[in-house]
């Protein structure tokens, strides 16, 4: 991210940095600098272009966007750069002398009062944006852009723009998984008729579900129990309804695997599957060599993409070591096998007729 701040830094002072440090010749340029609106200006316009250069990355690590970081800035800087940084660094040369403890109290007031900055702006209405999980994608080529506007120094820079366009179109294009698993099978996130995730869960992760909510653009907390809502649960497992109506199951017990083999789109379990299973099956071996994963359901069944997908190659999870064909472009509901129909005449007929 810092690297992009800078690169967009570079790009500004050479489109129009200089402009704002004209000669006292110019009589407009002179007047504004007499009241500091040159230091206003270039303060301003520093800290909106390294923000948004940052903005891509910020997006695509958490999963939001801040609309006032400008305004924070512009309040909390001058303290950082007149008041915090000189105590700080006062402070460290008084240390030997035993005479640092006033410049501390000096660097804690200008941080107390970045800190206030910081409540004033977040508490301000719409000062958080959510952005949902988009990918390497969007990513890469907002990259590109930034480095065409930054780097090149005839037109064809602004090239760079359009591919930002483009990336940005891309990224809120991308497609949400209608299920999560995580890699252990005991937490299941399913998106409902309303849109949102539902959650059937036999342990807790918190740190996981608050993660899957954030790429979900979705503000709740791992404890709301509107995760439940849609949820029926009992001693043999979970089932939840898809937005198109099709259930999936979280079977905890072998006594409910034909049930839920009848009824459900997907079932995820970690007990052995009849093969007449009707549903698509996740199971533990499969979650323990691909990871979490995540699915979405077409007409052809379910699309999965999973964190250790065969075929990738890791320096802590080598391709090839799993005996487990997991490479599933889709894991379509399987089709039960048909019934064996009993011939046998019933006794009844039998019987010799007087």
């Amino acid at each position: 991210m810092s690297f992009a701040a800078t690169l967009g830094l570079v790009a500004l002072v050479q489109l129009g940095m200089p402009r704002l440090f004209a000669t006292p010749e110019n009589s407009a340029a002179a007047k504004v600098a007499l009241w500091g609106g040159r230091e206003l200006v270039t303060l301003t316009l520093a800290s909106l272009v390294a923000g948004l250069a940052t903005t891509p990355y910020a997006a695509f690590h958490f999963h939001r966007v801040t609309p006032y970081g400008v305004l924070a800035n512009l309040a909390a800087m001058p303290v950082v750069s007149a008041v915090v940084m000189p105590a700080g660094m006062l402070g460290l040369i008084a240390v030997p002398f035993g005479f640092d403890g006033f410049f501390w109290w000096l660097m804690g007031l200008g941080i107390d009062w970045m800190i206030a900055v910081t409540k004033f702006v977040a508490a301000l209405p719409g000062a958080i944006g959510r952005i949902t999980a988009f990918g390497t994608g969007p990513t890469i080529a907002a990259s590109i852009g930034i480095i065409l506007l930054g780097l090149l120094r005839t037109p064809l820079r602004w090239g760079g723009a359009a591919v930002l366009i483009f990336s940005v179109i891309w990224a809120l294009a991308v497609p949400q998984p209608d299920i999560l698993i995580s890699g252990d099978g005991r937490n299941v996130a399913v998106r409902g008729r309303d849109g949102r995730l539902h959650l059937m869960k036999t342990a807790k992760d918190a740190f996981l579900i608050n993660e899957w909510l954030a790429a979900d653009a979705d503000g709740r907390q791992a404890g709301d129990a509107a995760l439940a809502d849609g949820v029926s649960c009992d001693d043999e497992g979970c089932v939840v309804q898809m937005a198109d109506g099709g259930i999936v199951a979280l079977s905890l017990k072998p006594d409910g695997l034909a049930d839920d083999c009848e009824r459900a789109a997907l079932l995820v379990t970690a007990n052995p599957v009849p093969r007449e299973c009707a549903a698509a099956v996740i199971d533990v071996a499969r979650l323990r060599s691909q990871g979490t994963t995540a699915l979405r359901r077409t007409d052809r069944g379910f699309v999965v993409e999973a964190v250790k997908p065969r075929g990738v190659s890791r320096p802590w999870a080598l391709a090839g070591q799993s005996t487990q064909d997991t490479e599933l472009a889709t894991a379509a509901p399987r089709v039960a096998a048909p019934r064996a129909v009993d011939a046998t005449p019933a006794e009844t007929d039998l019987q010799v007729e007087d």
